[in-house]
């Protein structure tokens, strides 16, 4: 038997890194997946994939710039499967050139970014909650960063919404309990994602490594995995977990990069 047997999820952004590959290991352990995401197009070209590996997936429209898909890819799932058992919520953006430092920011923006990030997570939680506990129960992913508990010198509203994000998941988690939802978070570090490692100098690279005690940026399939546990039975006694994928980055002291072996 697949960890996830005939469970119905629900990712959103789920086209490509880190969603996608939540949406694949999710499939693979037997899961019906929902492909959250803007485009069909490229929605399809995951469900074939999907489908090619011996696993289930359908595409639901969910736009992070259109406020109510938020909740209507939530009612469109329930409609169709009459359960909803795990939502992941995986999108999660910024604005490189607007958001940085506090003072050198864009004030319209900071609260743009924080409101779209906040919402995207809030009212998909809403929406999925009741169903849920109609069900028995149920399991909520929040994908946030680690940025969320390491302070940064740039990408202030981004790192400020993700914080908020670790608080909402915590305040669920104990709101939600005793109906048997759980609600964790995954908090990636540096991912090779194909935005990210285009976005990325080998400079950079080299000295982010030199902070990160395994020494390798993660892959998708890394955050794939801590969601696959949150989502299956394997973490049936863990709620409210703010859970770090970040290969140590920022575990021992600020000096570890200067001394630490290459």
């Amino acid at each position: 038997m697949k960890k996830l047997q005939s469970k119905v999820a629900i990712v959103t952004a789920a086209t490509k890194g880190i969603g996608l590959a939540s949406a694949e290991v999710l499939a693979e352990n037997g899961a019906i997946v929902y492909i959250a995401a803007r485009s069909e197009e490229l929605a399809n070209e995951v469900i074939e994939n999907i489908k090619g590996k011996g696993g289930c997936a359908k595409f639901v429209y969910f736009n992070a710039k259109e406020k109510e898909t938020y909740t209507s890819m939530v009612e469109e799932v329930y409609k169709n499967e009459n359960r909803i058992d795990i939502l992941v919520n995986n999108y999660g953006g910024t604005n490189v050139r607007l958001d940085r430092d506090l003072v050198n920011g864009d004030e319209a923006e900071f609260f743009n970014i924080l409101n779209t990030n906040i919402e995207s997570v809030y009212l998909p939680c809403k929406a999925a909650i009741p169903y849920m506990a109609k069900n028995g129960g149920g399991s909520i992913v929040n994908i946030s960063t680690i940025g969320s508990i390491v302070p940064d010198l740039s990408r202030t509203a981004y790192c400020v919404s993700k914080a908020a994000i670790n608080s909402l998941t915590q305040n669920i988690a104990l709101q939600y309990a005793r109906q048997n939802i759980r609600c964790n978070a995954v908090l990636p570090g540096l991912i090779g994602t194909k935005a990210a490692l285009e976005n990325m100098t080998d400079e950079f690279r080299e000295s982010f490594l030199g902070h990160v005690p395994l020494n390798r940026v993660g892959r998708p399939e890394d955050i794939a995995n801590a969601v696959l546990y949150y989502a299956s039975d394997d973490s049936s006694y863990v709620t409210g977990m703010i859970h770090e994928v970040a290969g140590g980055f920022a575990l021992g002291t600020p000096q570890y990069s200067e001394y630490a072996p290459r």
